[in-house]
């Protein structure tokens, strides 16, 4: 959760985030959160869904306040349910909604102060739950039982067992970790309080080497190539930002660019075809995995907007980037085609930092 330094102070006030199937047609009533863990019901307009593939959106909410939401959007006909997690369960899902990710078909929310995984069956009801974090913020599955989770405060890696729901061990990995990606049984992991990116080996559940990308590293990607990006902020002051390739199998970095003093680049992504790589910049930002030089002509002019959360639709390759507006209003995201232009726009729920794609 990289921003800029201005943004983290404003940011850390008011939401604790940042470094946070429908298979049929049926008609939902959104019911919007209001006060934590009792939240006023409003009512909204019904929606009717198609079976189509979905969009979740994942909305923070504001630190403290209990107001953190999950929005599921229909790109076929374009309705949002803007609080879909509390119509399907009756209640919030908690305090600062940080990710969602899917494993073995059932979803798990990561709700970051609540110190809480949700996990939900495929209609994002809750079933069951994982507690004993100190402030977890995303989830990766290293095999069909077992997931691993980054954490702000635990200065380690909480080890998860899919069967029983329950924390089963941890590495010590100092410093806040952030997302990770699986590749060839090892996990790669950011932390953003070290220049360096941990591989941690997935039958061992044991560190096994470090590799400097530079400072705020929190977003990371796998290209058609399994090779892995990762993409670090830097400092504004003294410190670039910094892109680099690292070879997946012996962990050199293969090449590496650096961004001007002042940028703050992060919310790095990748595209269906794994060749096309899109970050945050105040702008939006795109090249491809062969480009021989950053970008210089922004993909999508953010304007007046505070671009926030970022995600590729592996469906129809759509740009979905959220804007935070205050960080107290409930966010806007914008859909832009392959050629940058505006498709679309929608209202979700507060500080939407993620998606998730069917």
């Amino acid at each position: 959760m990289q921003m800029k330094q201005l943004k983290n102070l404003l940011f850390l006030k008011i939401s604790f985030t940042r470094f946070v199937k429908v298979s049929m047609s049926v008609v939902f009533f959104a019911i919007q959160s209001c006060v934590k863990d009792k939240p006023e019901a409003v009512i909204q307009t019904p929606v009717q869904l198609t079976t189509s593939k979905k969009v979740y959106v994942v909305n923070e909410g504001n630190f403290g306040i209990g107001n953190g939401s999950i929005s599921l959007y229909d790109p076929s006909n374009q309705q949002v349910i803007t609080d879909f997690y509390f119509n399907q369960n009756g209640t919030s899902p908690g305090d600062v909604v940080q990710s969602l990710n899917k494993l073995n078909d059932n979803f798990y929310v990561v709700v970051n102060n609540s110190k809480k995984i949700i996990q939900c069956d495929d209609h994002l009801k809750k079933t069951d739950q994982i507690l004993d974090f100190m402030s977890p913020r995303y989830i990766q599955q290293v095999s069909y039982q077992k997931a691993y989770v980054s954490d702000l405060y635990a200065n380690s890696i909480s080890v998860v067992d899919l069967n029983t729901h329950s924390k089963s061990g941890s590495i010590v990995c100092s410093g806040k970790t952030e997302k990770m990606v699986f590749v060839y049984n090892k996990v790669f992991v950011t932390n953003t309080d070290r220049p360096f990116i941990y591989v941690i080996d997935g039958q061992l559940d044991q560190i096994v080497d470090s590799i400097y990308v530079g400072i705020n590293a929190s977003s990371l990607v796998l290209d058609k190539q399994s090779q892995v990006w990762v993409l670090s902020s830097g400092d504004q002051s003294k410190t670039k930002g910094r892109l680099s390739r690292i070879n997946s199998s012996s962990h050199a970095i293969e090449s590496f660019w650096e961004f001007e003093l002042q940028n703050s680049p992060w919310q790095l992504c990748i595209s269906k075809g794994r060749d096309s790589l899109y970050f945050l910049n105040e702008h939006i930002y795109r090249m491809t995995i062969n480009e021989l030089q950053l970008p210089t002509q922004a993909f999508v002019n953010r304007g007046s907007k505070n671009f926030y959360g970022l995600g590729i639709n592996p469906s129809d390759y759509k740009v979905y980037v959220s804007d935070a507006l205050d960080y107290a209003q409930a966010s806007t995201i914008y859909v832009y085609d392959q050629k940058g232009t505006q498709t679309h726009f929608f209202k979700a729920g507060i500080n939407a930092n993620g998606f998730y794609f069917e």
